[in-house]
């Protein structure tokens, strides 16, 4: 049985009377590229906060690498190696790109010489080596996105939670992206992503949790949640899996 890196259970958390996440359990082992997905609103990035710290639940448990971290400052959490994006990204824009990483490098290298040179190397990884004395504030939402990885990818993360990486580019730029995410798997960094854009969920993730009005609905191989009736309901509403099965019926 492979190392369970991050552990989640019986997480909850309301707001004014909303629940958005309810009961959520789920493992994530180490060394794997697992994805969260779910129609919006169904609380992916509230579960991130959660698991990162950004969020005390109401109720629940959440354990990294044999420590609990339950509602622990980000910080402290980043420091034993979990770190999060975000899906609405925004860098330092009057710094270049190499100074936004090194923000990120500051975590483990305390002089800025380090911080700089390790900026370097973080950029060649997301491919941003030929912008890194550009201003943050020009480049292309791709490119901002590729600096949100990189400046999360600088802290050393042991656990890496991506939020919505894809959100906003055009399919080439999509396919660019890809090989990068599954990269970071293959140089050891345990990924758990939040994605839409279901075929690089179906390219990347080895396992899937579904969420839907902030419970989990279904998990496993993107196949089997793809055909899950559950999920179909979830993400085309009540009736759906009926009858796209009626209509295959009669194909």
């Amino acid at each position: 049985m492979p190392e369970i890196l991050l552990q989640a259970r019986n997480l909850s958390i309301t707001f004014g009377g909303l629940k958005a996440v309810q009961d959520v359990t789920l493992d994530v082992p180490r060394g794997s590229l697992t994805a969260l997905v779910g129609p919006n609103g169904a609380g992916k990035t509230t579960l991130f906060g959660l698991l990162s710290g950004f969020l005390k639940p109401g109720a629940g448990s959440v354990h990294f690498a044999g420590s609990e971290i339950t509602g622990r400052p980000p910080h402290e959490s980043a420091r034993l190696g979990l770190t999060r994006t975000f899906q609405i990204v925004q860098p330092f824009g009057a710094q270049t790109v190499r100074q936004n990483i090194a923000v990120g490098a500051h975590l483990r290298l305390g002089g800025r010489r380090e911080a700089l040179e390790a900026a370097e190397a973080v950029a060649a990884r997301v491919n941003l080596q030929s912008q890194l004395d550009r201003p943050a504030a020009d480049l292309t939402v791709a490119g901002r996105k590729r600096l949100e990885l990189a400046r999360a990818l600088a802290t050393q993360p042991r656990l890496l939670l991506l939020d919505e990486v894809l959100a906003g580019l055009n399919p080439s730029e999509i396919d660019e992206m890809i090989p990068v995410v599954r990269q970071l798997a293959d140089d050891g960094v345990t990924v758990l992503m939040i994605e839409h854009v279901m075929r690089a969920v179906m390219s990347l993730a080895e396992h899937v949790w579904v969420l839907a009005q902030g419970r989990l609905i279904a998990s496993g191989s993107p196949g089997e949640v793809t055909r899950d009736p559950a999920v179909v309901e979830a993400y085309l509403g009540q009736g759906a899996a009926a009858r796209l099965a009626a209509q295959g019926a009669r194909a």
